[in-house]
């Protein structure tokens, strides 16, 4: 099957500052736009070293002490790239020019109100602002949302999302000791990739736990997001599993009248080494039995989903598209049915009496 799973690019590549120089800009913004030919211009981090280290990996041509230098310097059309903890978002784009395309990394604030704090900059600064749900972009969503856009496997009736991998959080060193770990981190991207798929949630139920013998704030989570009588959409995360390899599982499932999608996330699996990912669809024959076949696909989560949230921004900000579907307005509810989670697993469920 001739599926449509690869990002369009601008008709013009705009340049791009980087404003830090972390794991996950050595790891996959860079890769990302290596790959797809998206140019450099320079690069910012409060450690100098890093900078200069990852600008010699990547040949990226100018490192800058801080971002009132990076700012000054950058062409008017430079997209702004913003790797950093959550809670410096306010401070940095407070500093950007009025009017710039701005990639935020996900998340987007540590909680709501940080988040709504953000969105309000970004209206008044009329910031043109994405964040990096790269999901979204993962080659085996968009061959997933290609089949669903044509209407291939019907109307969806329900989507799982299920992670049972170990986690290696030192890797993490800037998030690890988060006290919205799990959730915020994490499963953030499960929640923003469902409702990219159904809509808003009508309501949201969660729990997300700790592991006893870890220092960890949350580890595990189990949450299912309400979307009427004949819906069912959740999410199951474990990132304890460290019993080896052989019961491990990490896939987004989409279940229709017409059809089926499952997507084995391999890169969650030996973390960060990954194992391949697997695509495979099963359309309902008119007569037999149902018969799964696998696709193969080019690319994965990491790095090639980076290269779809960029481009969809330049492509906003050149003109060629209307909107920009990961969206700051559009964040801000994937936001809020994060907040919402975390009410919902300090309340409770239902006391049996």
């Amino acid at each position: 099957m001739e599926l449509s799973y690869k990002p369009k690019l601008p008709e013009n590549l705009l340049p791009i500052a980087l404003i830090g120089a972390g794991g996950i800009v050595n790891d996959a913004h860079l890769p990302a736009y290596r790959m797809s030919g998206f140019p450099v211009f320079g690069i910012t981090d409060i450690a100098r070293d890093k900078a200069e280290s990852t600008a010699k990996k990547f040949d990226i041509p100018n490192v800058f002490d801080n971002i009132e230098q990076l700012v000054s310097a950058a062409p008017k059309n430079c997209i702004f790239d913003i790797a950093l903890p959550a809670s410096a978002f306010v401070d940095v784009l407070a500093k950007l020019p009025e009017g710039s395309g701005v990639l935020i990394q996900k998340p987007m604030g540590d909680s709501f109100e940080q988040a709504s704090e953000i969105l309000r900059i970004c209206r008044a600064r009329k910031l043109k602002a994405a964040v990096n749900f790269q999901l979204r972009y993962s080659p085996f969503v968009m061959a997933a949302r290609d089949m669903i856009r044509r209407g291939l496997i019907g109307d969806i009736y329900d989507m799982e999302v299920r992670v049972s991998v170990q986690m290696p959080w030192d890797l993490f060193p800037s998030v690890k000791m988060h006290p919205r770990l799990e959730i915020c981190y994490h499963s953030i991207h499960y929640i923003d990739l469902i409702r990219s798929f159904l809509g808003e949630p009508k309501g949201i139920y969660a729990r997300t736990v700790r592991h006893p013998a870890k220092p960890l704030s949350s580890t595990r989570t189990i949450m299912i997001l309400s979307f009427g009588e004949s819906v069912r959409a959740g999410i199951n995360t474990n990132h304890d599993h460290d019993f080896g390899p052989q019961n491990q599982e990490s896939f987004i499932k989409w279940e229709g009248t017409k059809g089926a999608i499952k997507a084995k996330m391999g890169l969650l699996m030996n973390y960060p080494h990954g194992v391949p990912d697997l695509f495979e669809y099963c359309l309902l024959p008119q007569d037999g039995s149902p018969k799964w076949t696998e696709q193969k696909l080019e690319g994965s989560w990491f790095p090639h989903g980076f290269i779809g949230t960029m481009a969809s921004l330049q492509r906003y900000v050149e003109g060629s598209e209307t909107s920009v579907p990961t969206s700051v307005e559009d964040a801000i509810n994937t936001m809020a049915c994060v907040e919402g989670a975390y009410k919902a697993s300090e309340e409770g469920g239902t006391l049996i009496a």
